[in-house]
């Protein structure tokens, strides 16, 4: 069988850094654009199309993606959507990565509405962290973001989690004039809880999002108003583990407030990541529509893992600087591709 090989380094030797000196040990992938909700932030249901099932990535392709990867560096793996779990048979991807590599840091990012019953296996299979999407601990005001009442769902998965010894971050998208009065339940919760509470800078992303500036409620005016709550101490990275986030202390707490200013205060200098859709694209940078087609590749049996590697070796080179990109866009949307296709 004859190979088309783009250059003869072996998978395993082509390491991740880019033009910016930024060195990438860090994997994101969506493995399925559909999701029981509809957020305001992410799209709406009107004129609402999924990806055809022919052109989502299986988990044998994200398998040999992760092989891949890992042997060019990855040491993170973070599994998204849409929502994971609404994908058959979600934990049989997650059992495959673990047995194969039992050594990776498999994490994964939900909204926890399926979770029910799944956090003990979660913990058996290896998996020890777990971001759960909560915008609201107002059962109403959760309907009205989310599109459904399943709010309560979302708070069981959150202690099974914990019973069961996962590591629990709650990322809540801070919006102005919806979740902003709820300030004070949040920090409150991350007293009591073991649990980092995460805010996240609400992003211009895709062509339905409900973004504007009036409801862009920034991580100073939060910091300033957390203040005013508790006693906060900011940990230094060495405290925090690896992650964007700005971490805060509580006196007198259980848990951390976390901050993440992809808008007011870029981290683009330190990324380390790379996304694969959840059709098998490449994407170098959140804010970029540039994509690179994996799942050609992966589906081409004269292509090979070496190819593959190249391939993502050559695109990350020229990783661009997100805040490049945001600062050009700011007045539209930033990226056109919605959230639940990139996997956030």
């Amino acid at each position: 069988m004859t190979h088309t090989s783009i250059h003869t380094q072996n998978s395993s030797s082509v390491t991740l850094t880019d033009n910016h000196g930024r060195t990438v040990d860090y994997l994101r992938v969506s493995i399925t654009d559909r999701c029981n909700l509809r957020c305001m932030y992410c799209w709406s249901a009107d004129g609402m199309q999924f990806i055809p099932h022919s052109n989502i990535i299986t988990y044998e392709e994200i398998a040999r993606l992760i092989d891949i990867s890992v042997a060019m560096g990855v040491r993170k793996v973070r599994l998204t959507g849409g929502e994971p779990f609404a994908r058959r048979n979600f934990l049989d991807l997650v059992e495959m990565l673990l047995t194969k590599h039992p050594d990776l840091d498999v994490r994964l990012t939900t909204n926890a509405t399926l979770m029910n019953g799944k956090a003990k296996a979660l913990a058996e299979l290896g998996v020890r962290y777990v971001n759960i999407s909560l915008d609201t601990f107002n059962r109403l005001k959760f309907q009205r973001i989310t599109g459904r009442d399943m709010l309560r769902n979302v708070t069981r998965a959150i202690d099974d989690c914990l019973e069961h010894g996962l590591g629990v971050k709650i990322n809540t998208v801070a919006l102005k004039g919806i979740n902003d009065d709820e300030l004070p339940v949040f920090i409150n919760f991350a007293k009591n809880n073991p649990v980092d509470v995460r805010f996240i800078e609400f992003m211009p992303m895709g062509s339905s999002s409900a973004w504007s500036e009036s409801n862009f409620w920034s991580a100073d005016e939060i910091l300033s108003d957390a203040k005013k709550l508790a006693v906060l101490t900011k940990l230094e990275k060495k405290e925090r583990r690896s992650g964007p986030a700005k971490l805060f202390g509580i006196e007198g707490g259980k848990g951390r407030l976390g901050l993440i200013t992809p808008m007011s205060n870029h981290f683009c200098a330190s990324c380390n990541r790379l996304r694969i859709t959840a059709n098998g694209q490449l994407r170098t940078c959140l804010f970029s529509d540039n994509e690179i087609d994996l799942r050609t590749m992966l589906r081409n049996p004269s292509i090979t893992d070496t190819d593959i590697a190249n391939v993502i070796h050559e695109s990350n080179i020229s990783k661009p600087l997100g805040i490049e990109l945001l600062n050009a866009k700011r007045q539209n949307e930033v990226a056109e591709t919605r959230m639940n296709a990139i996997g956030g």
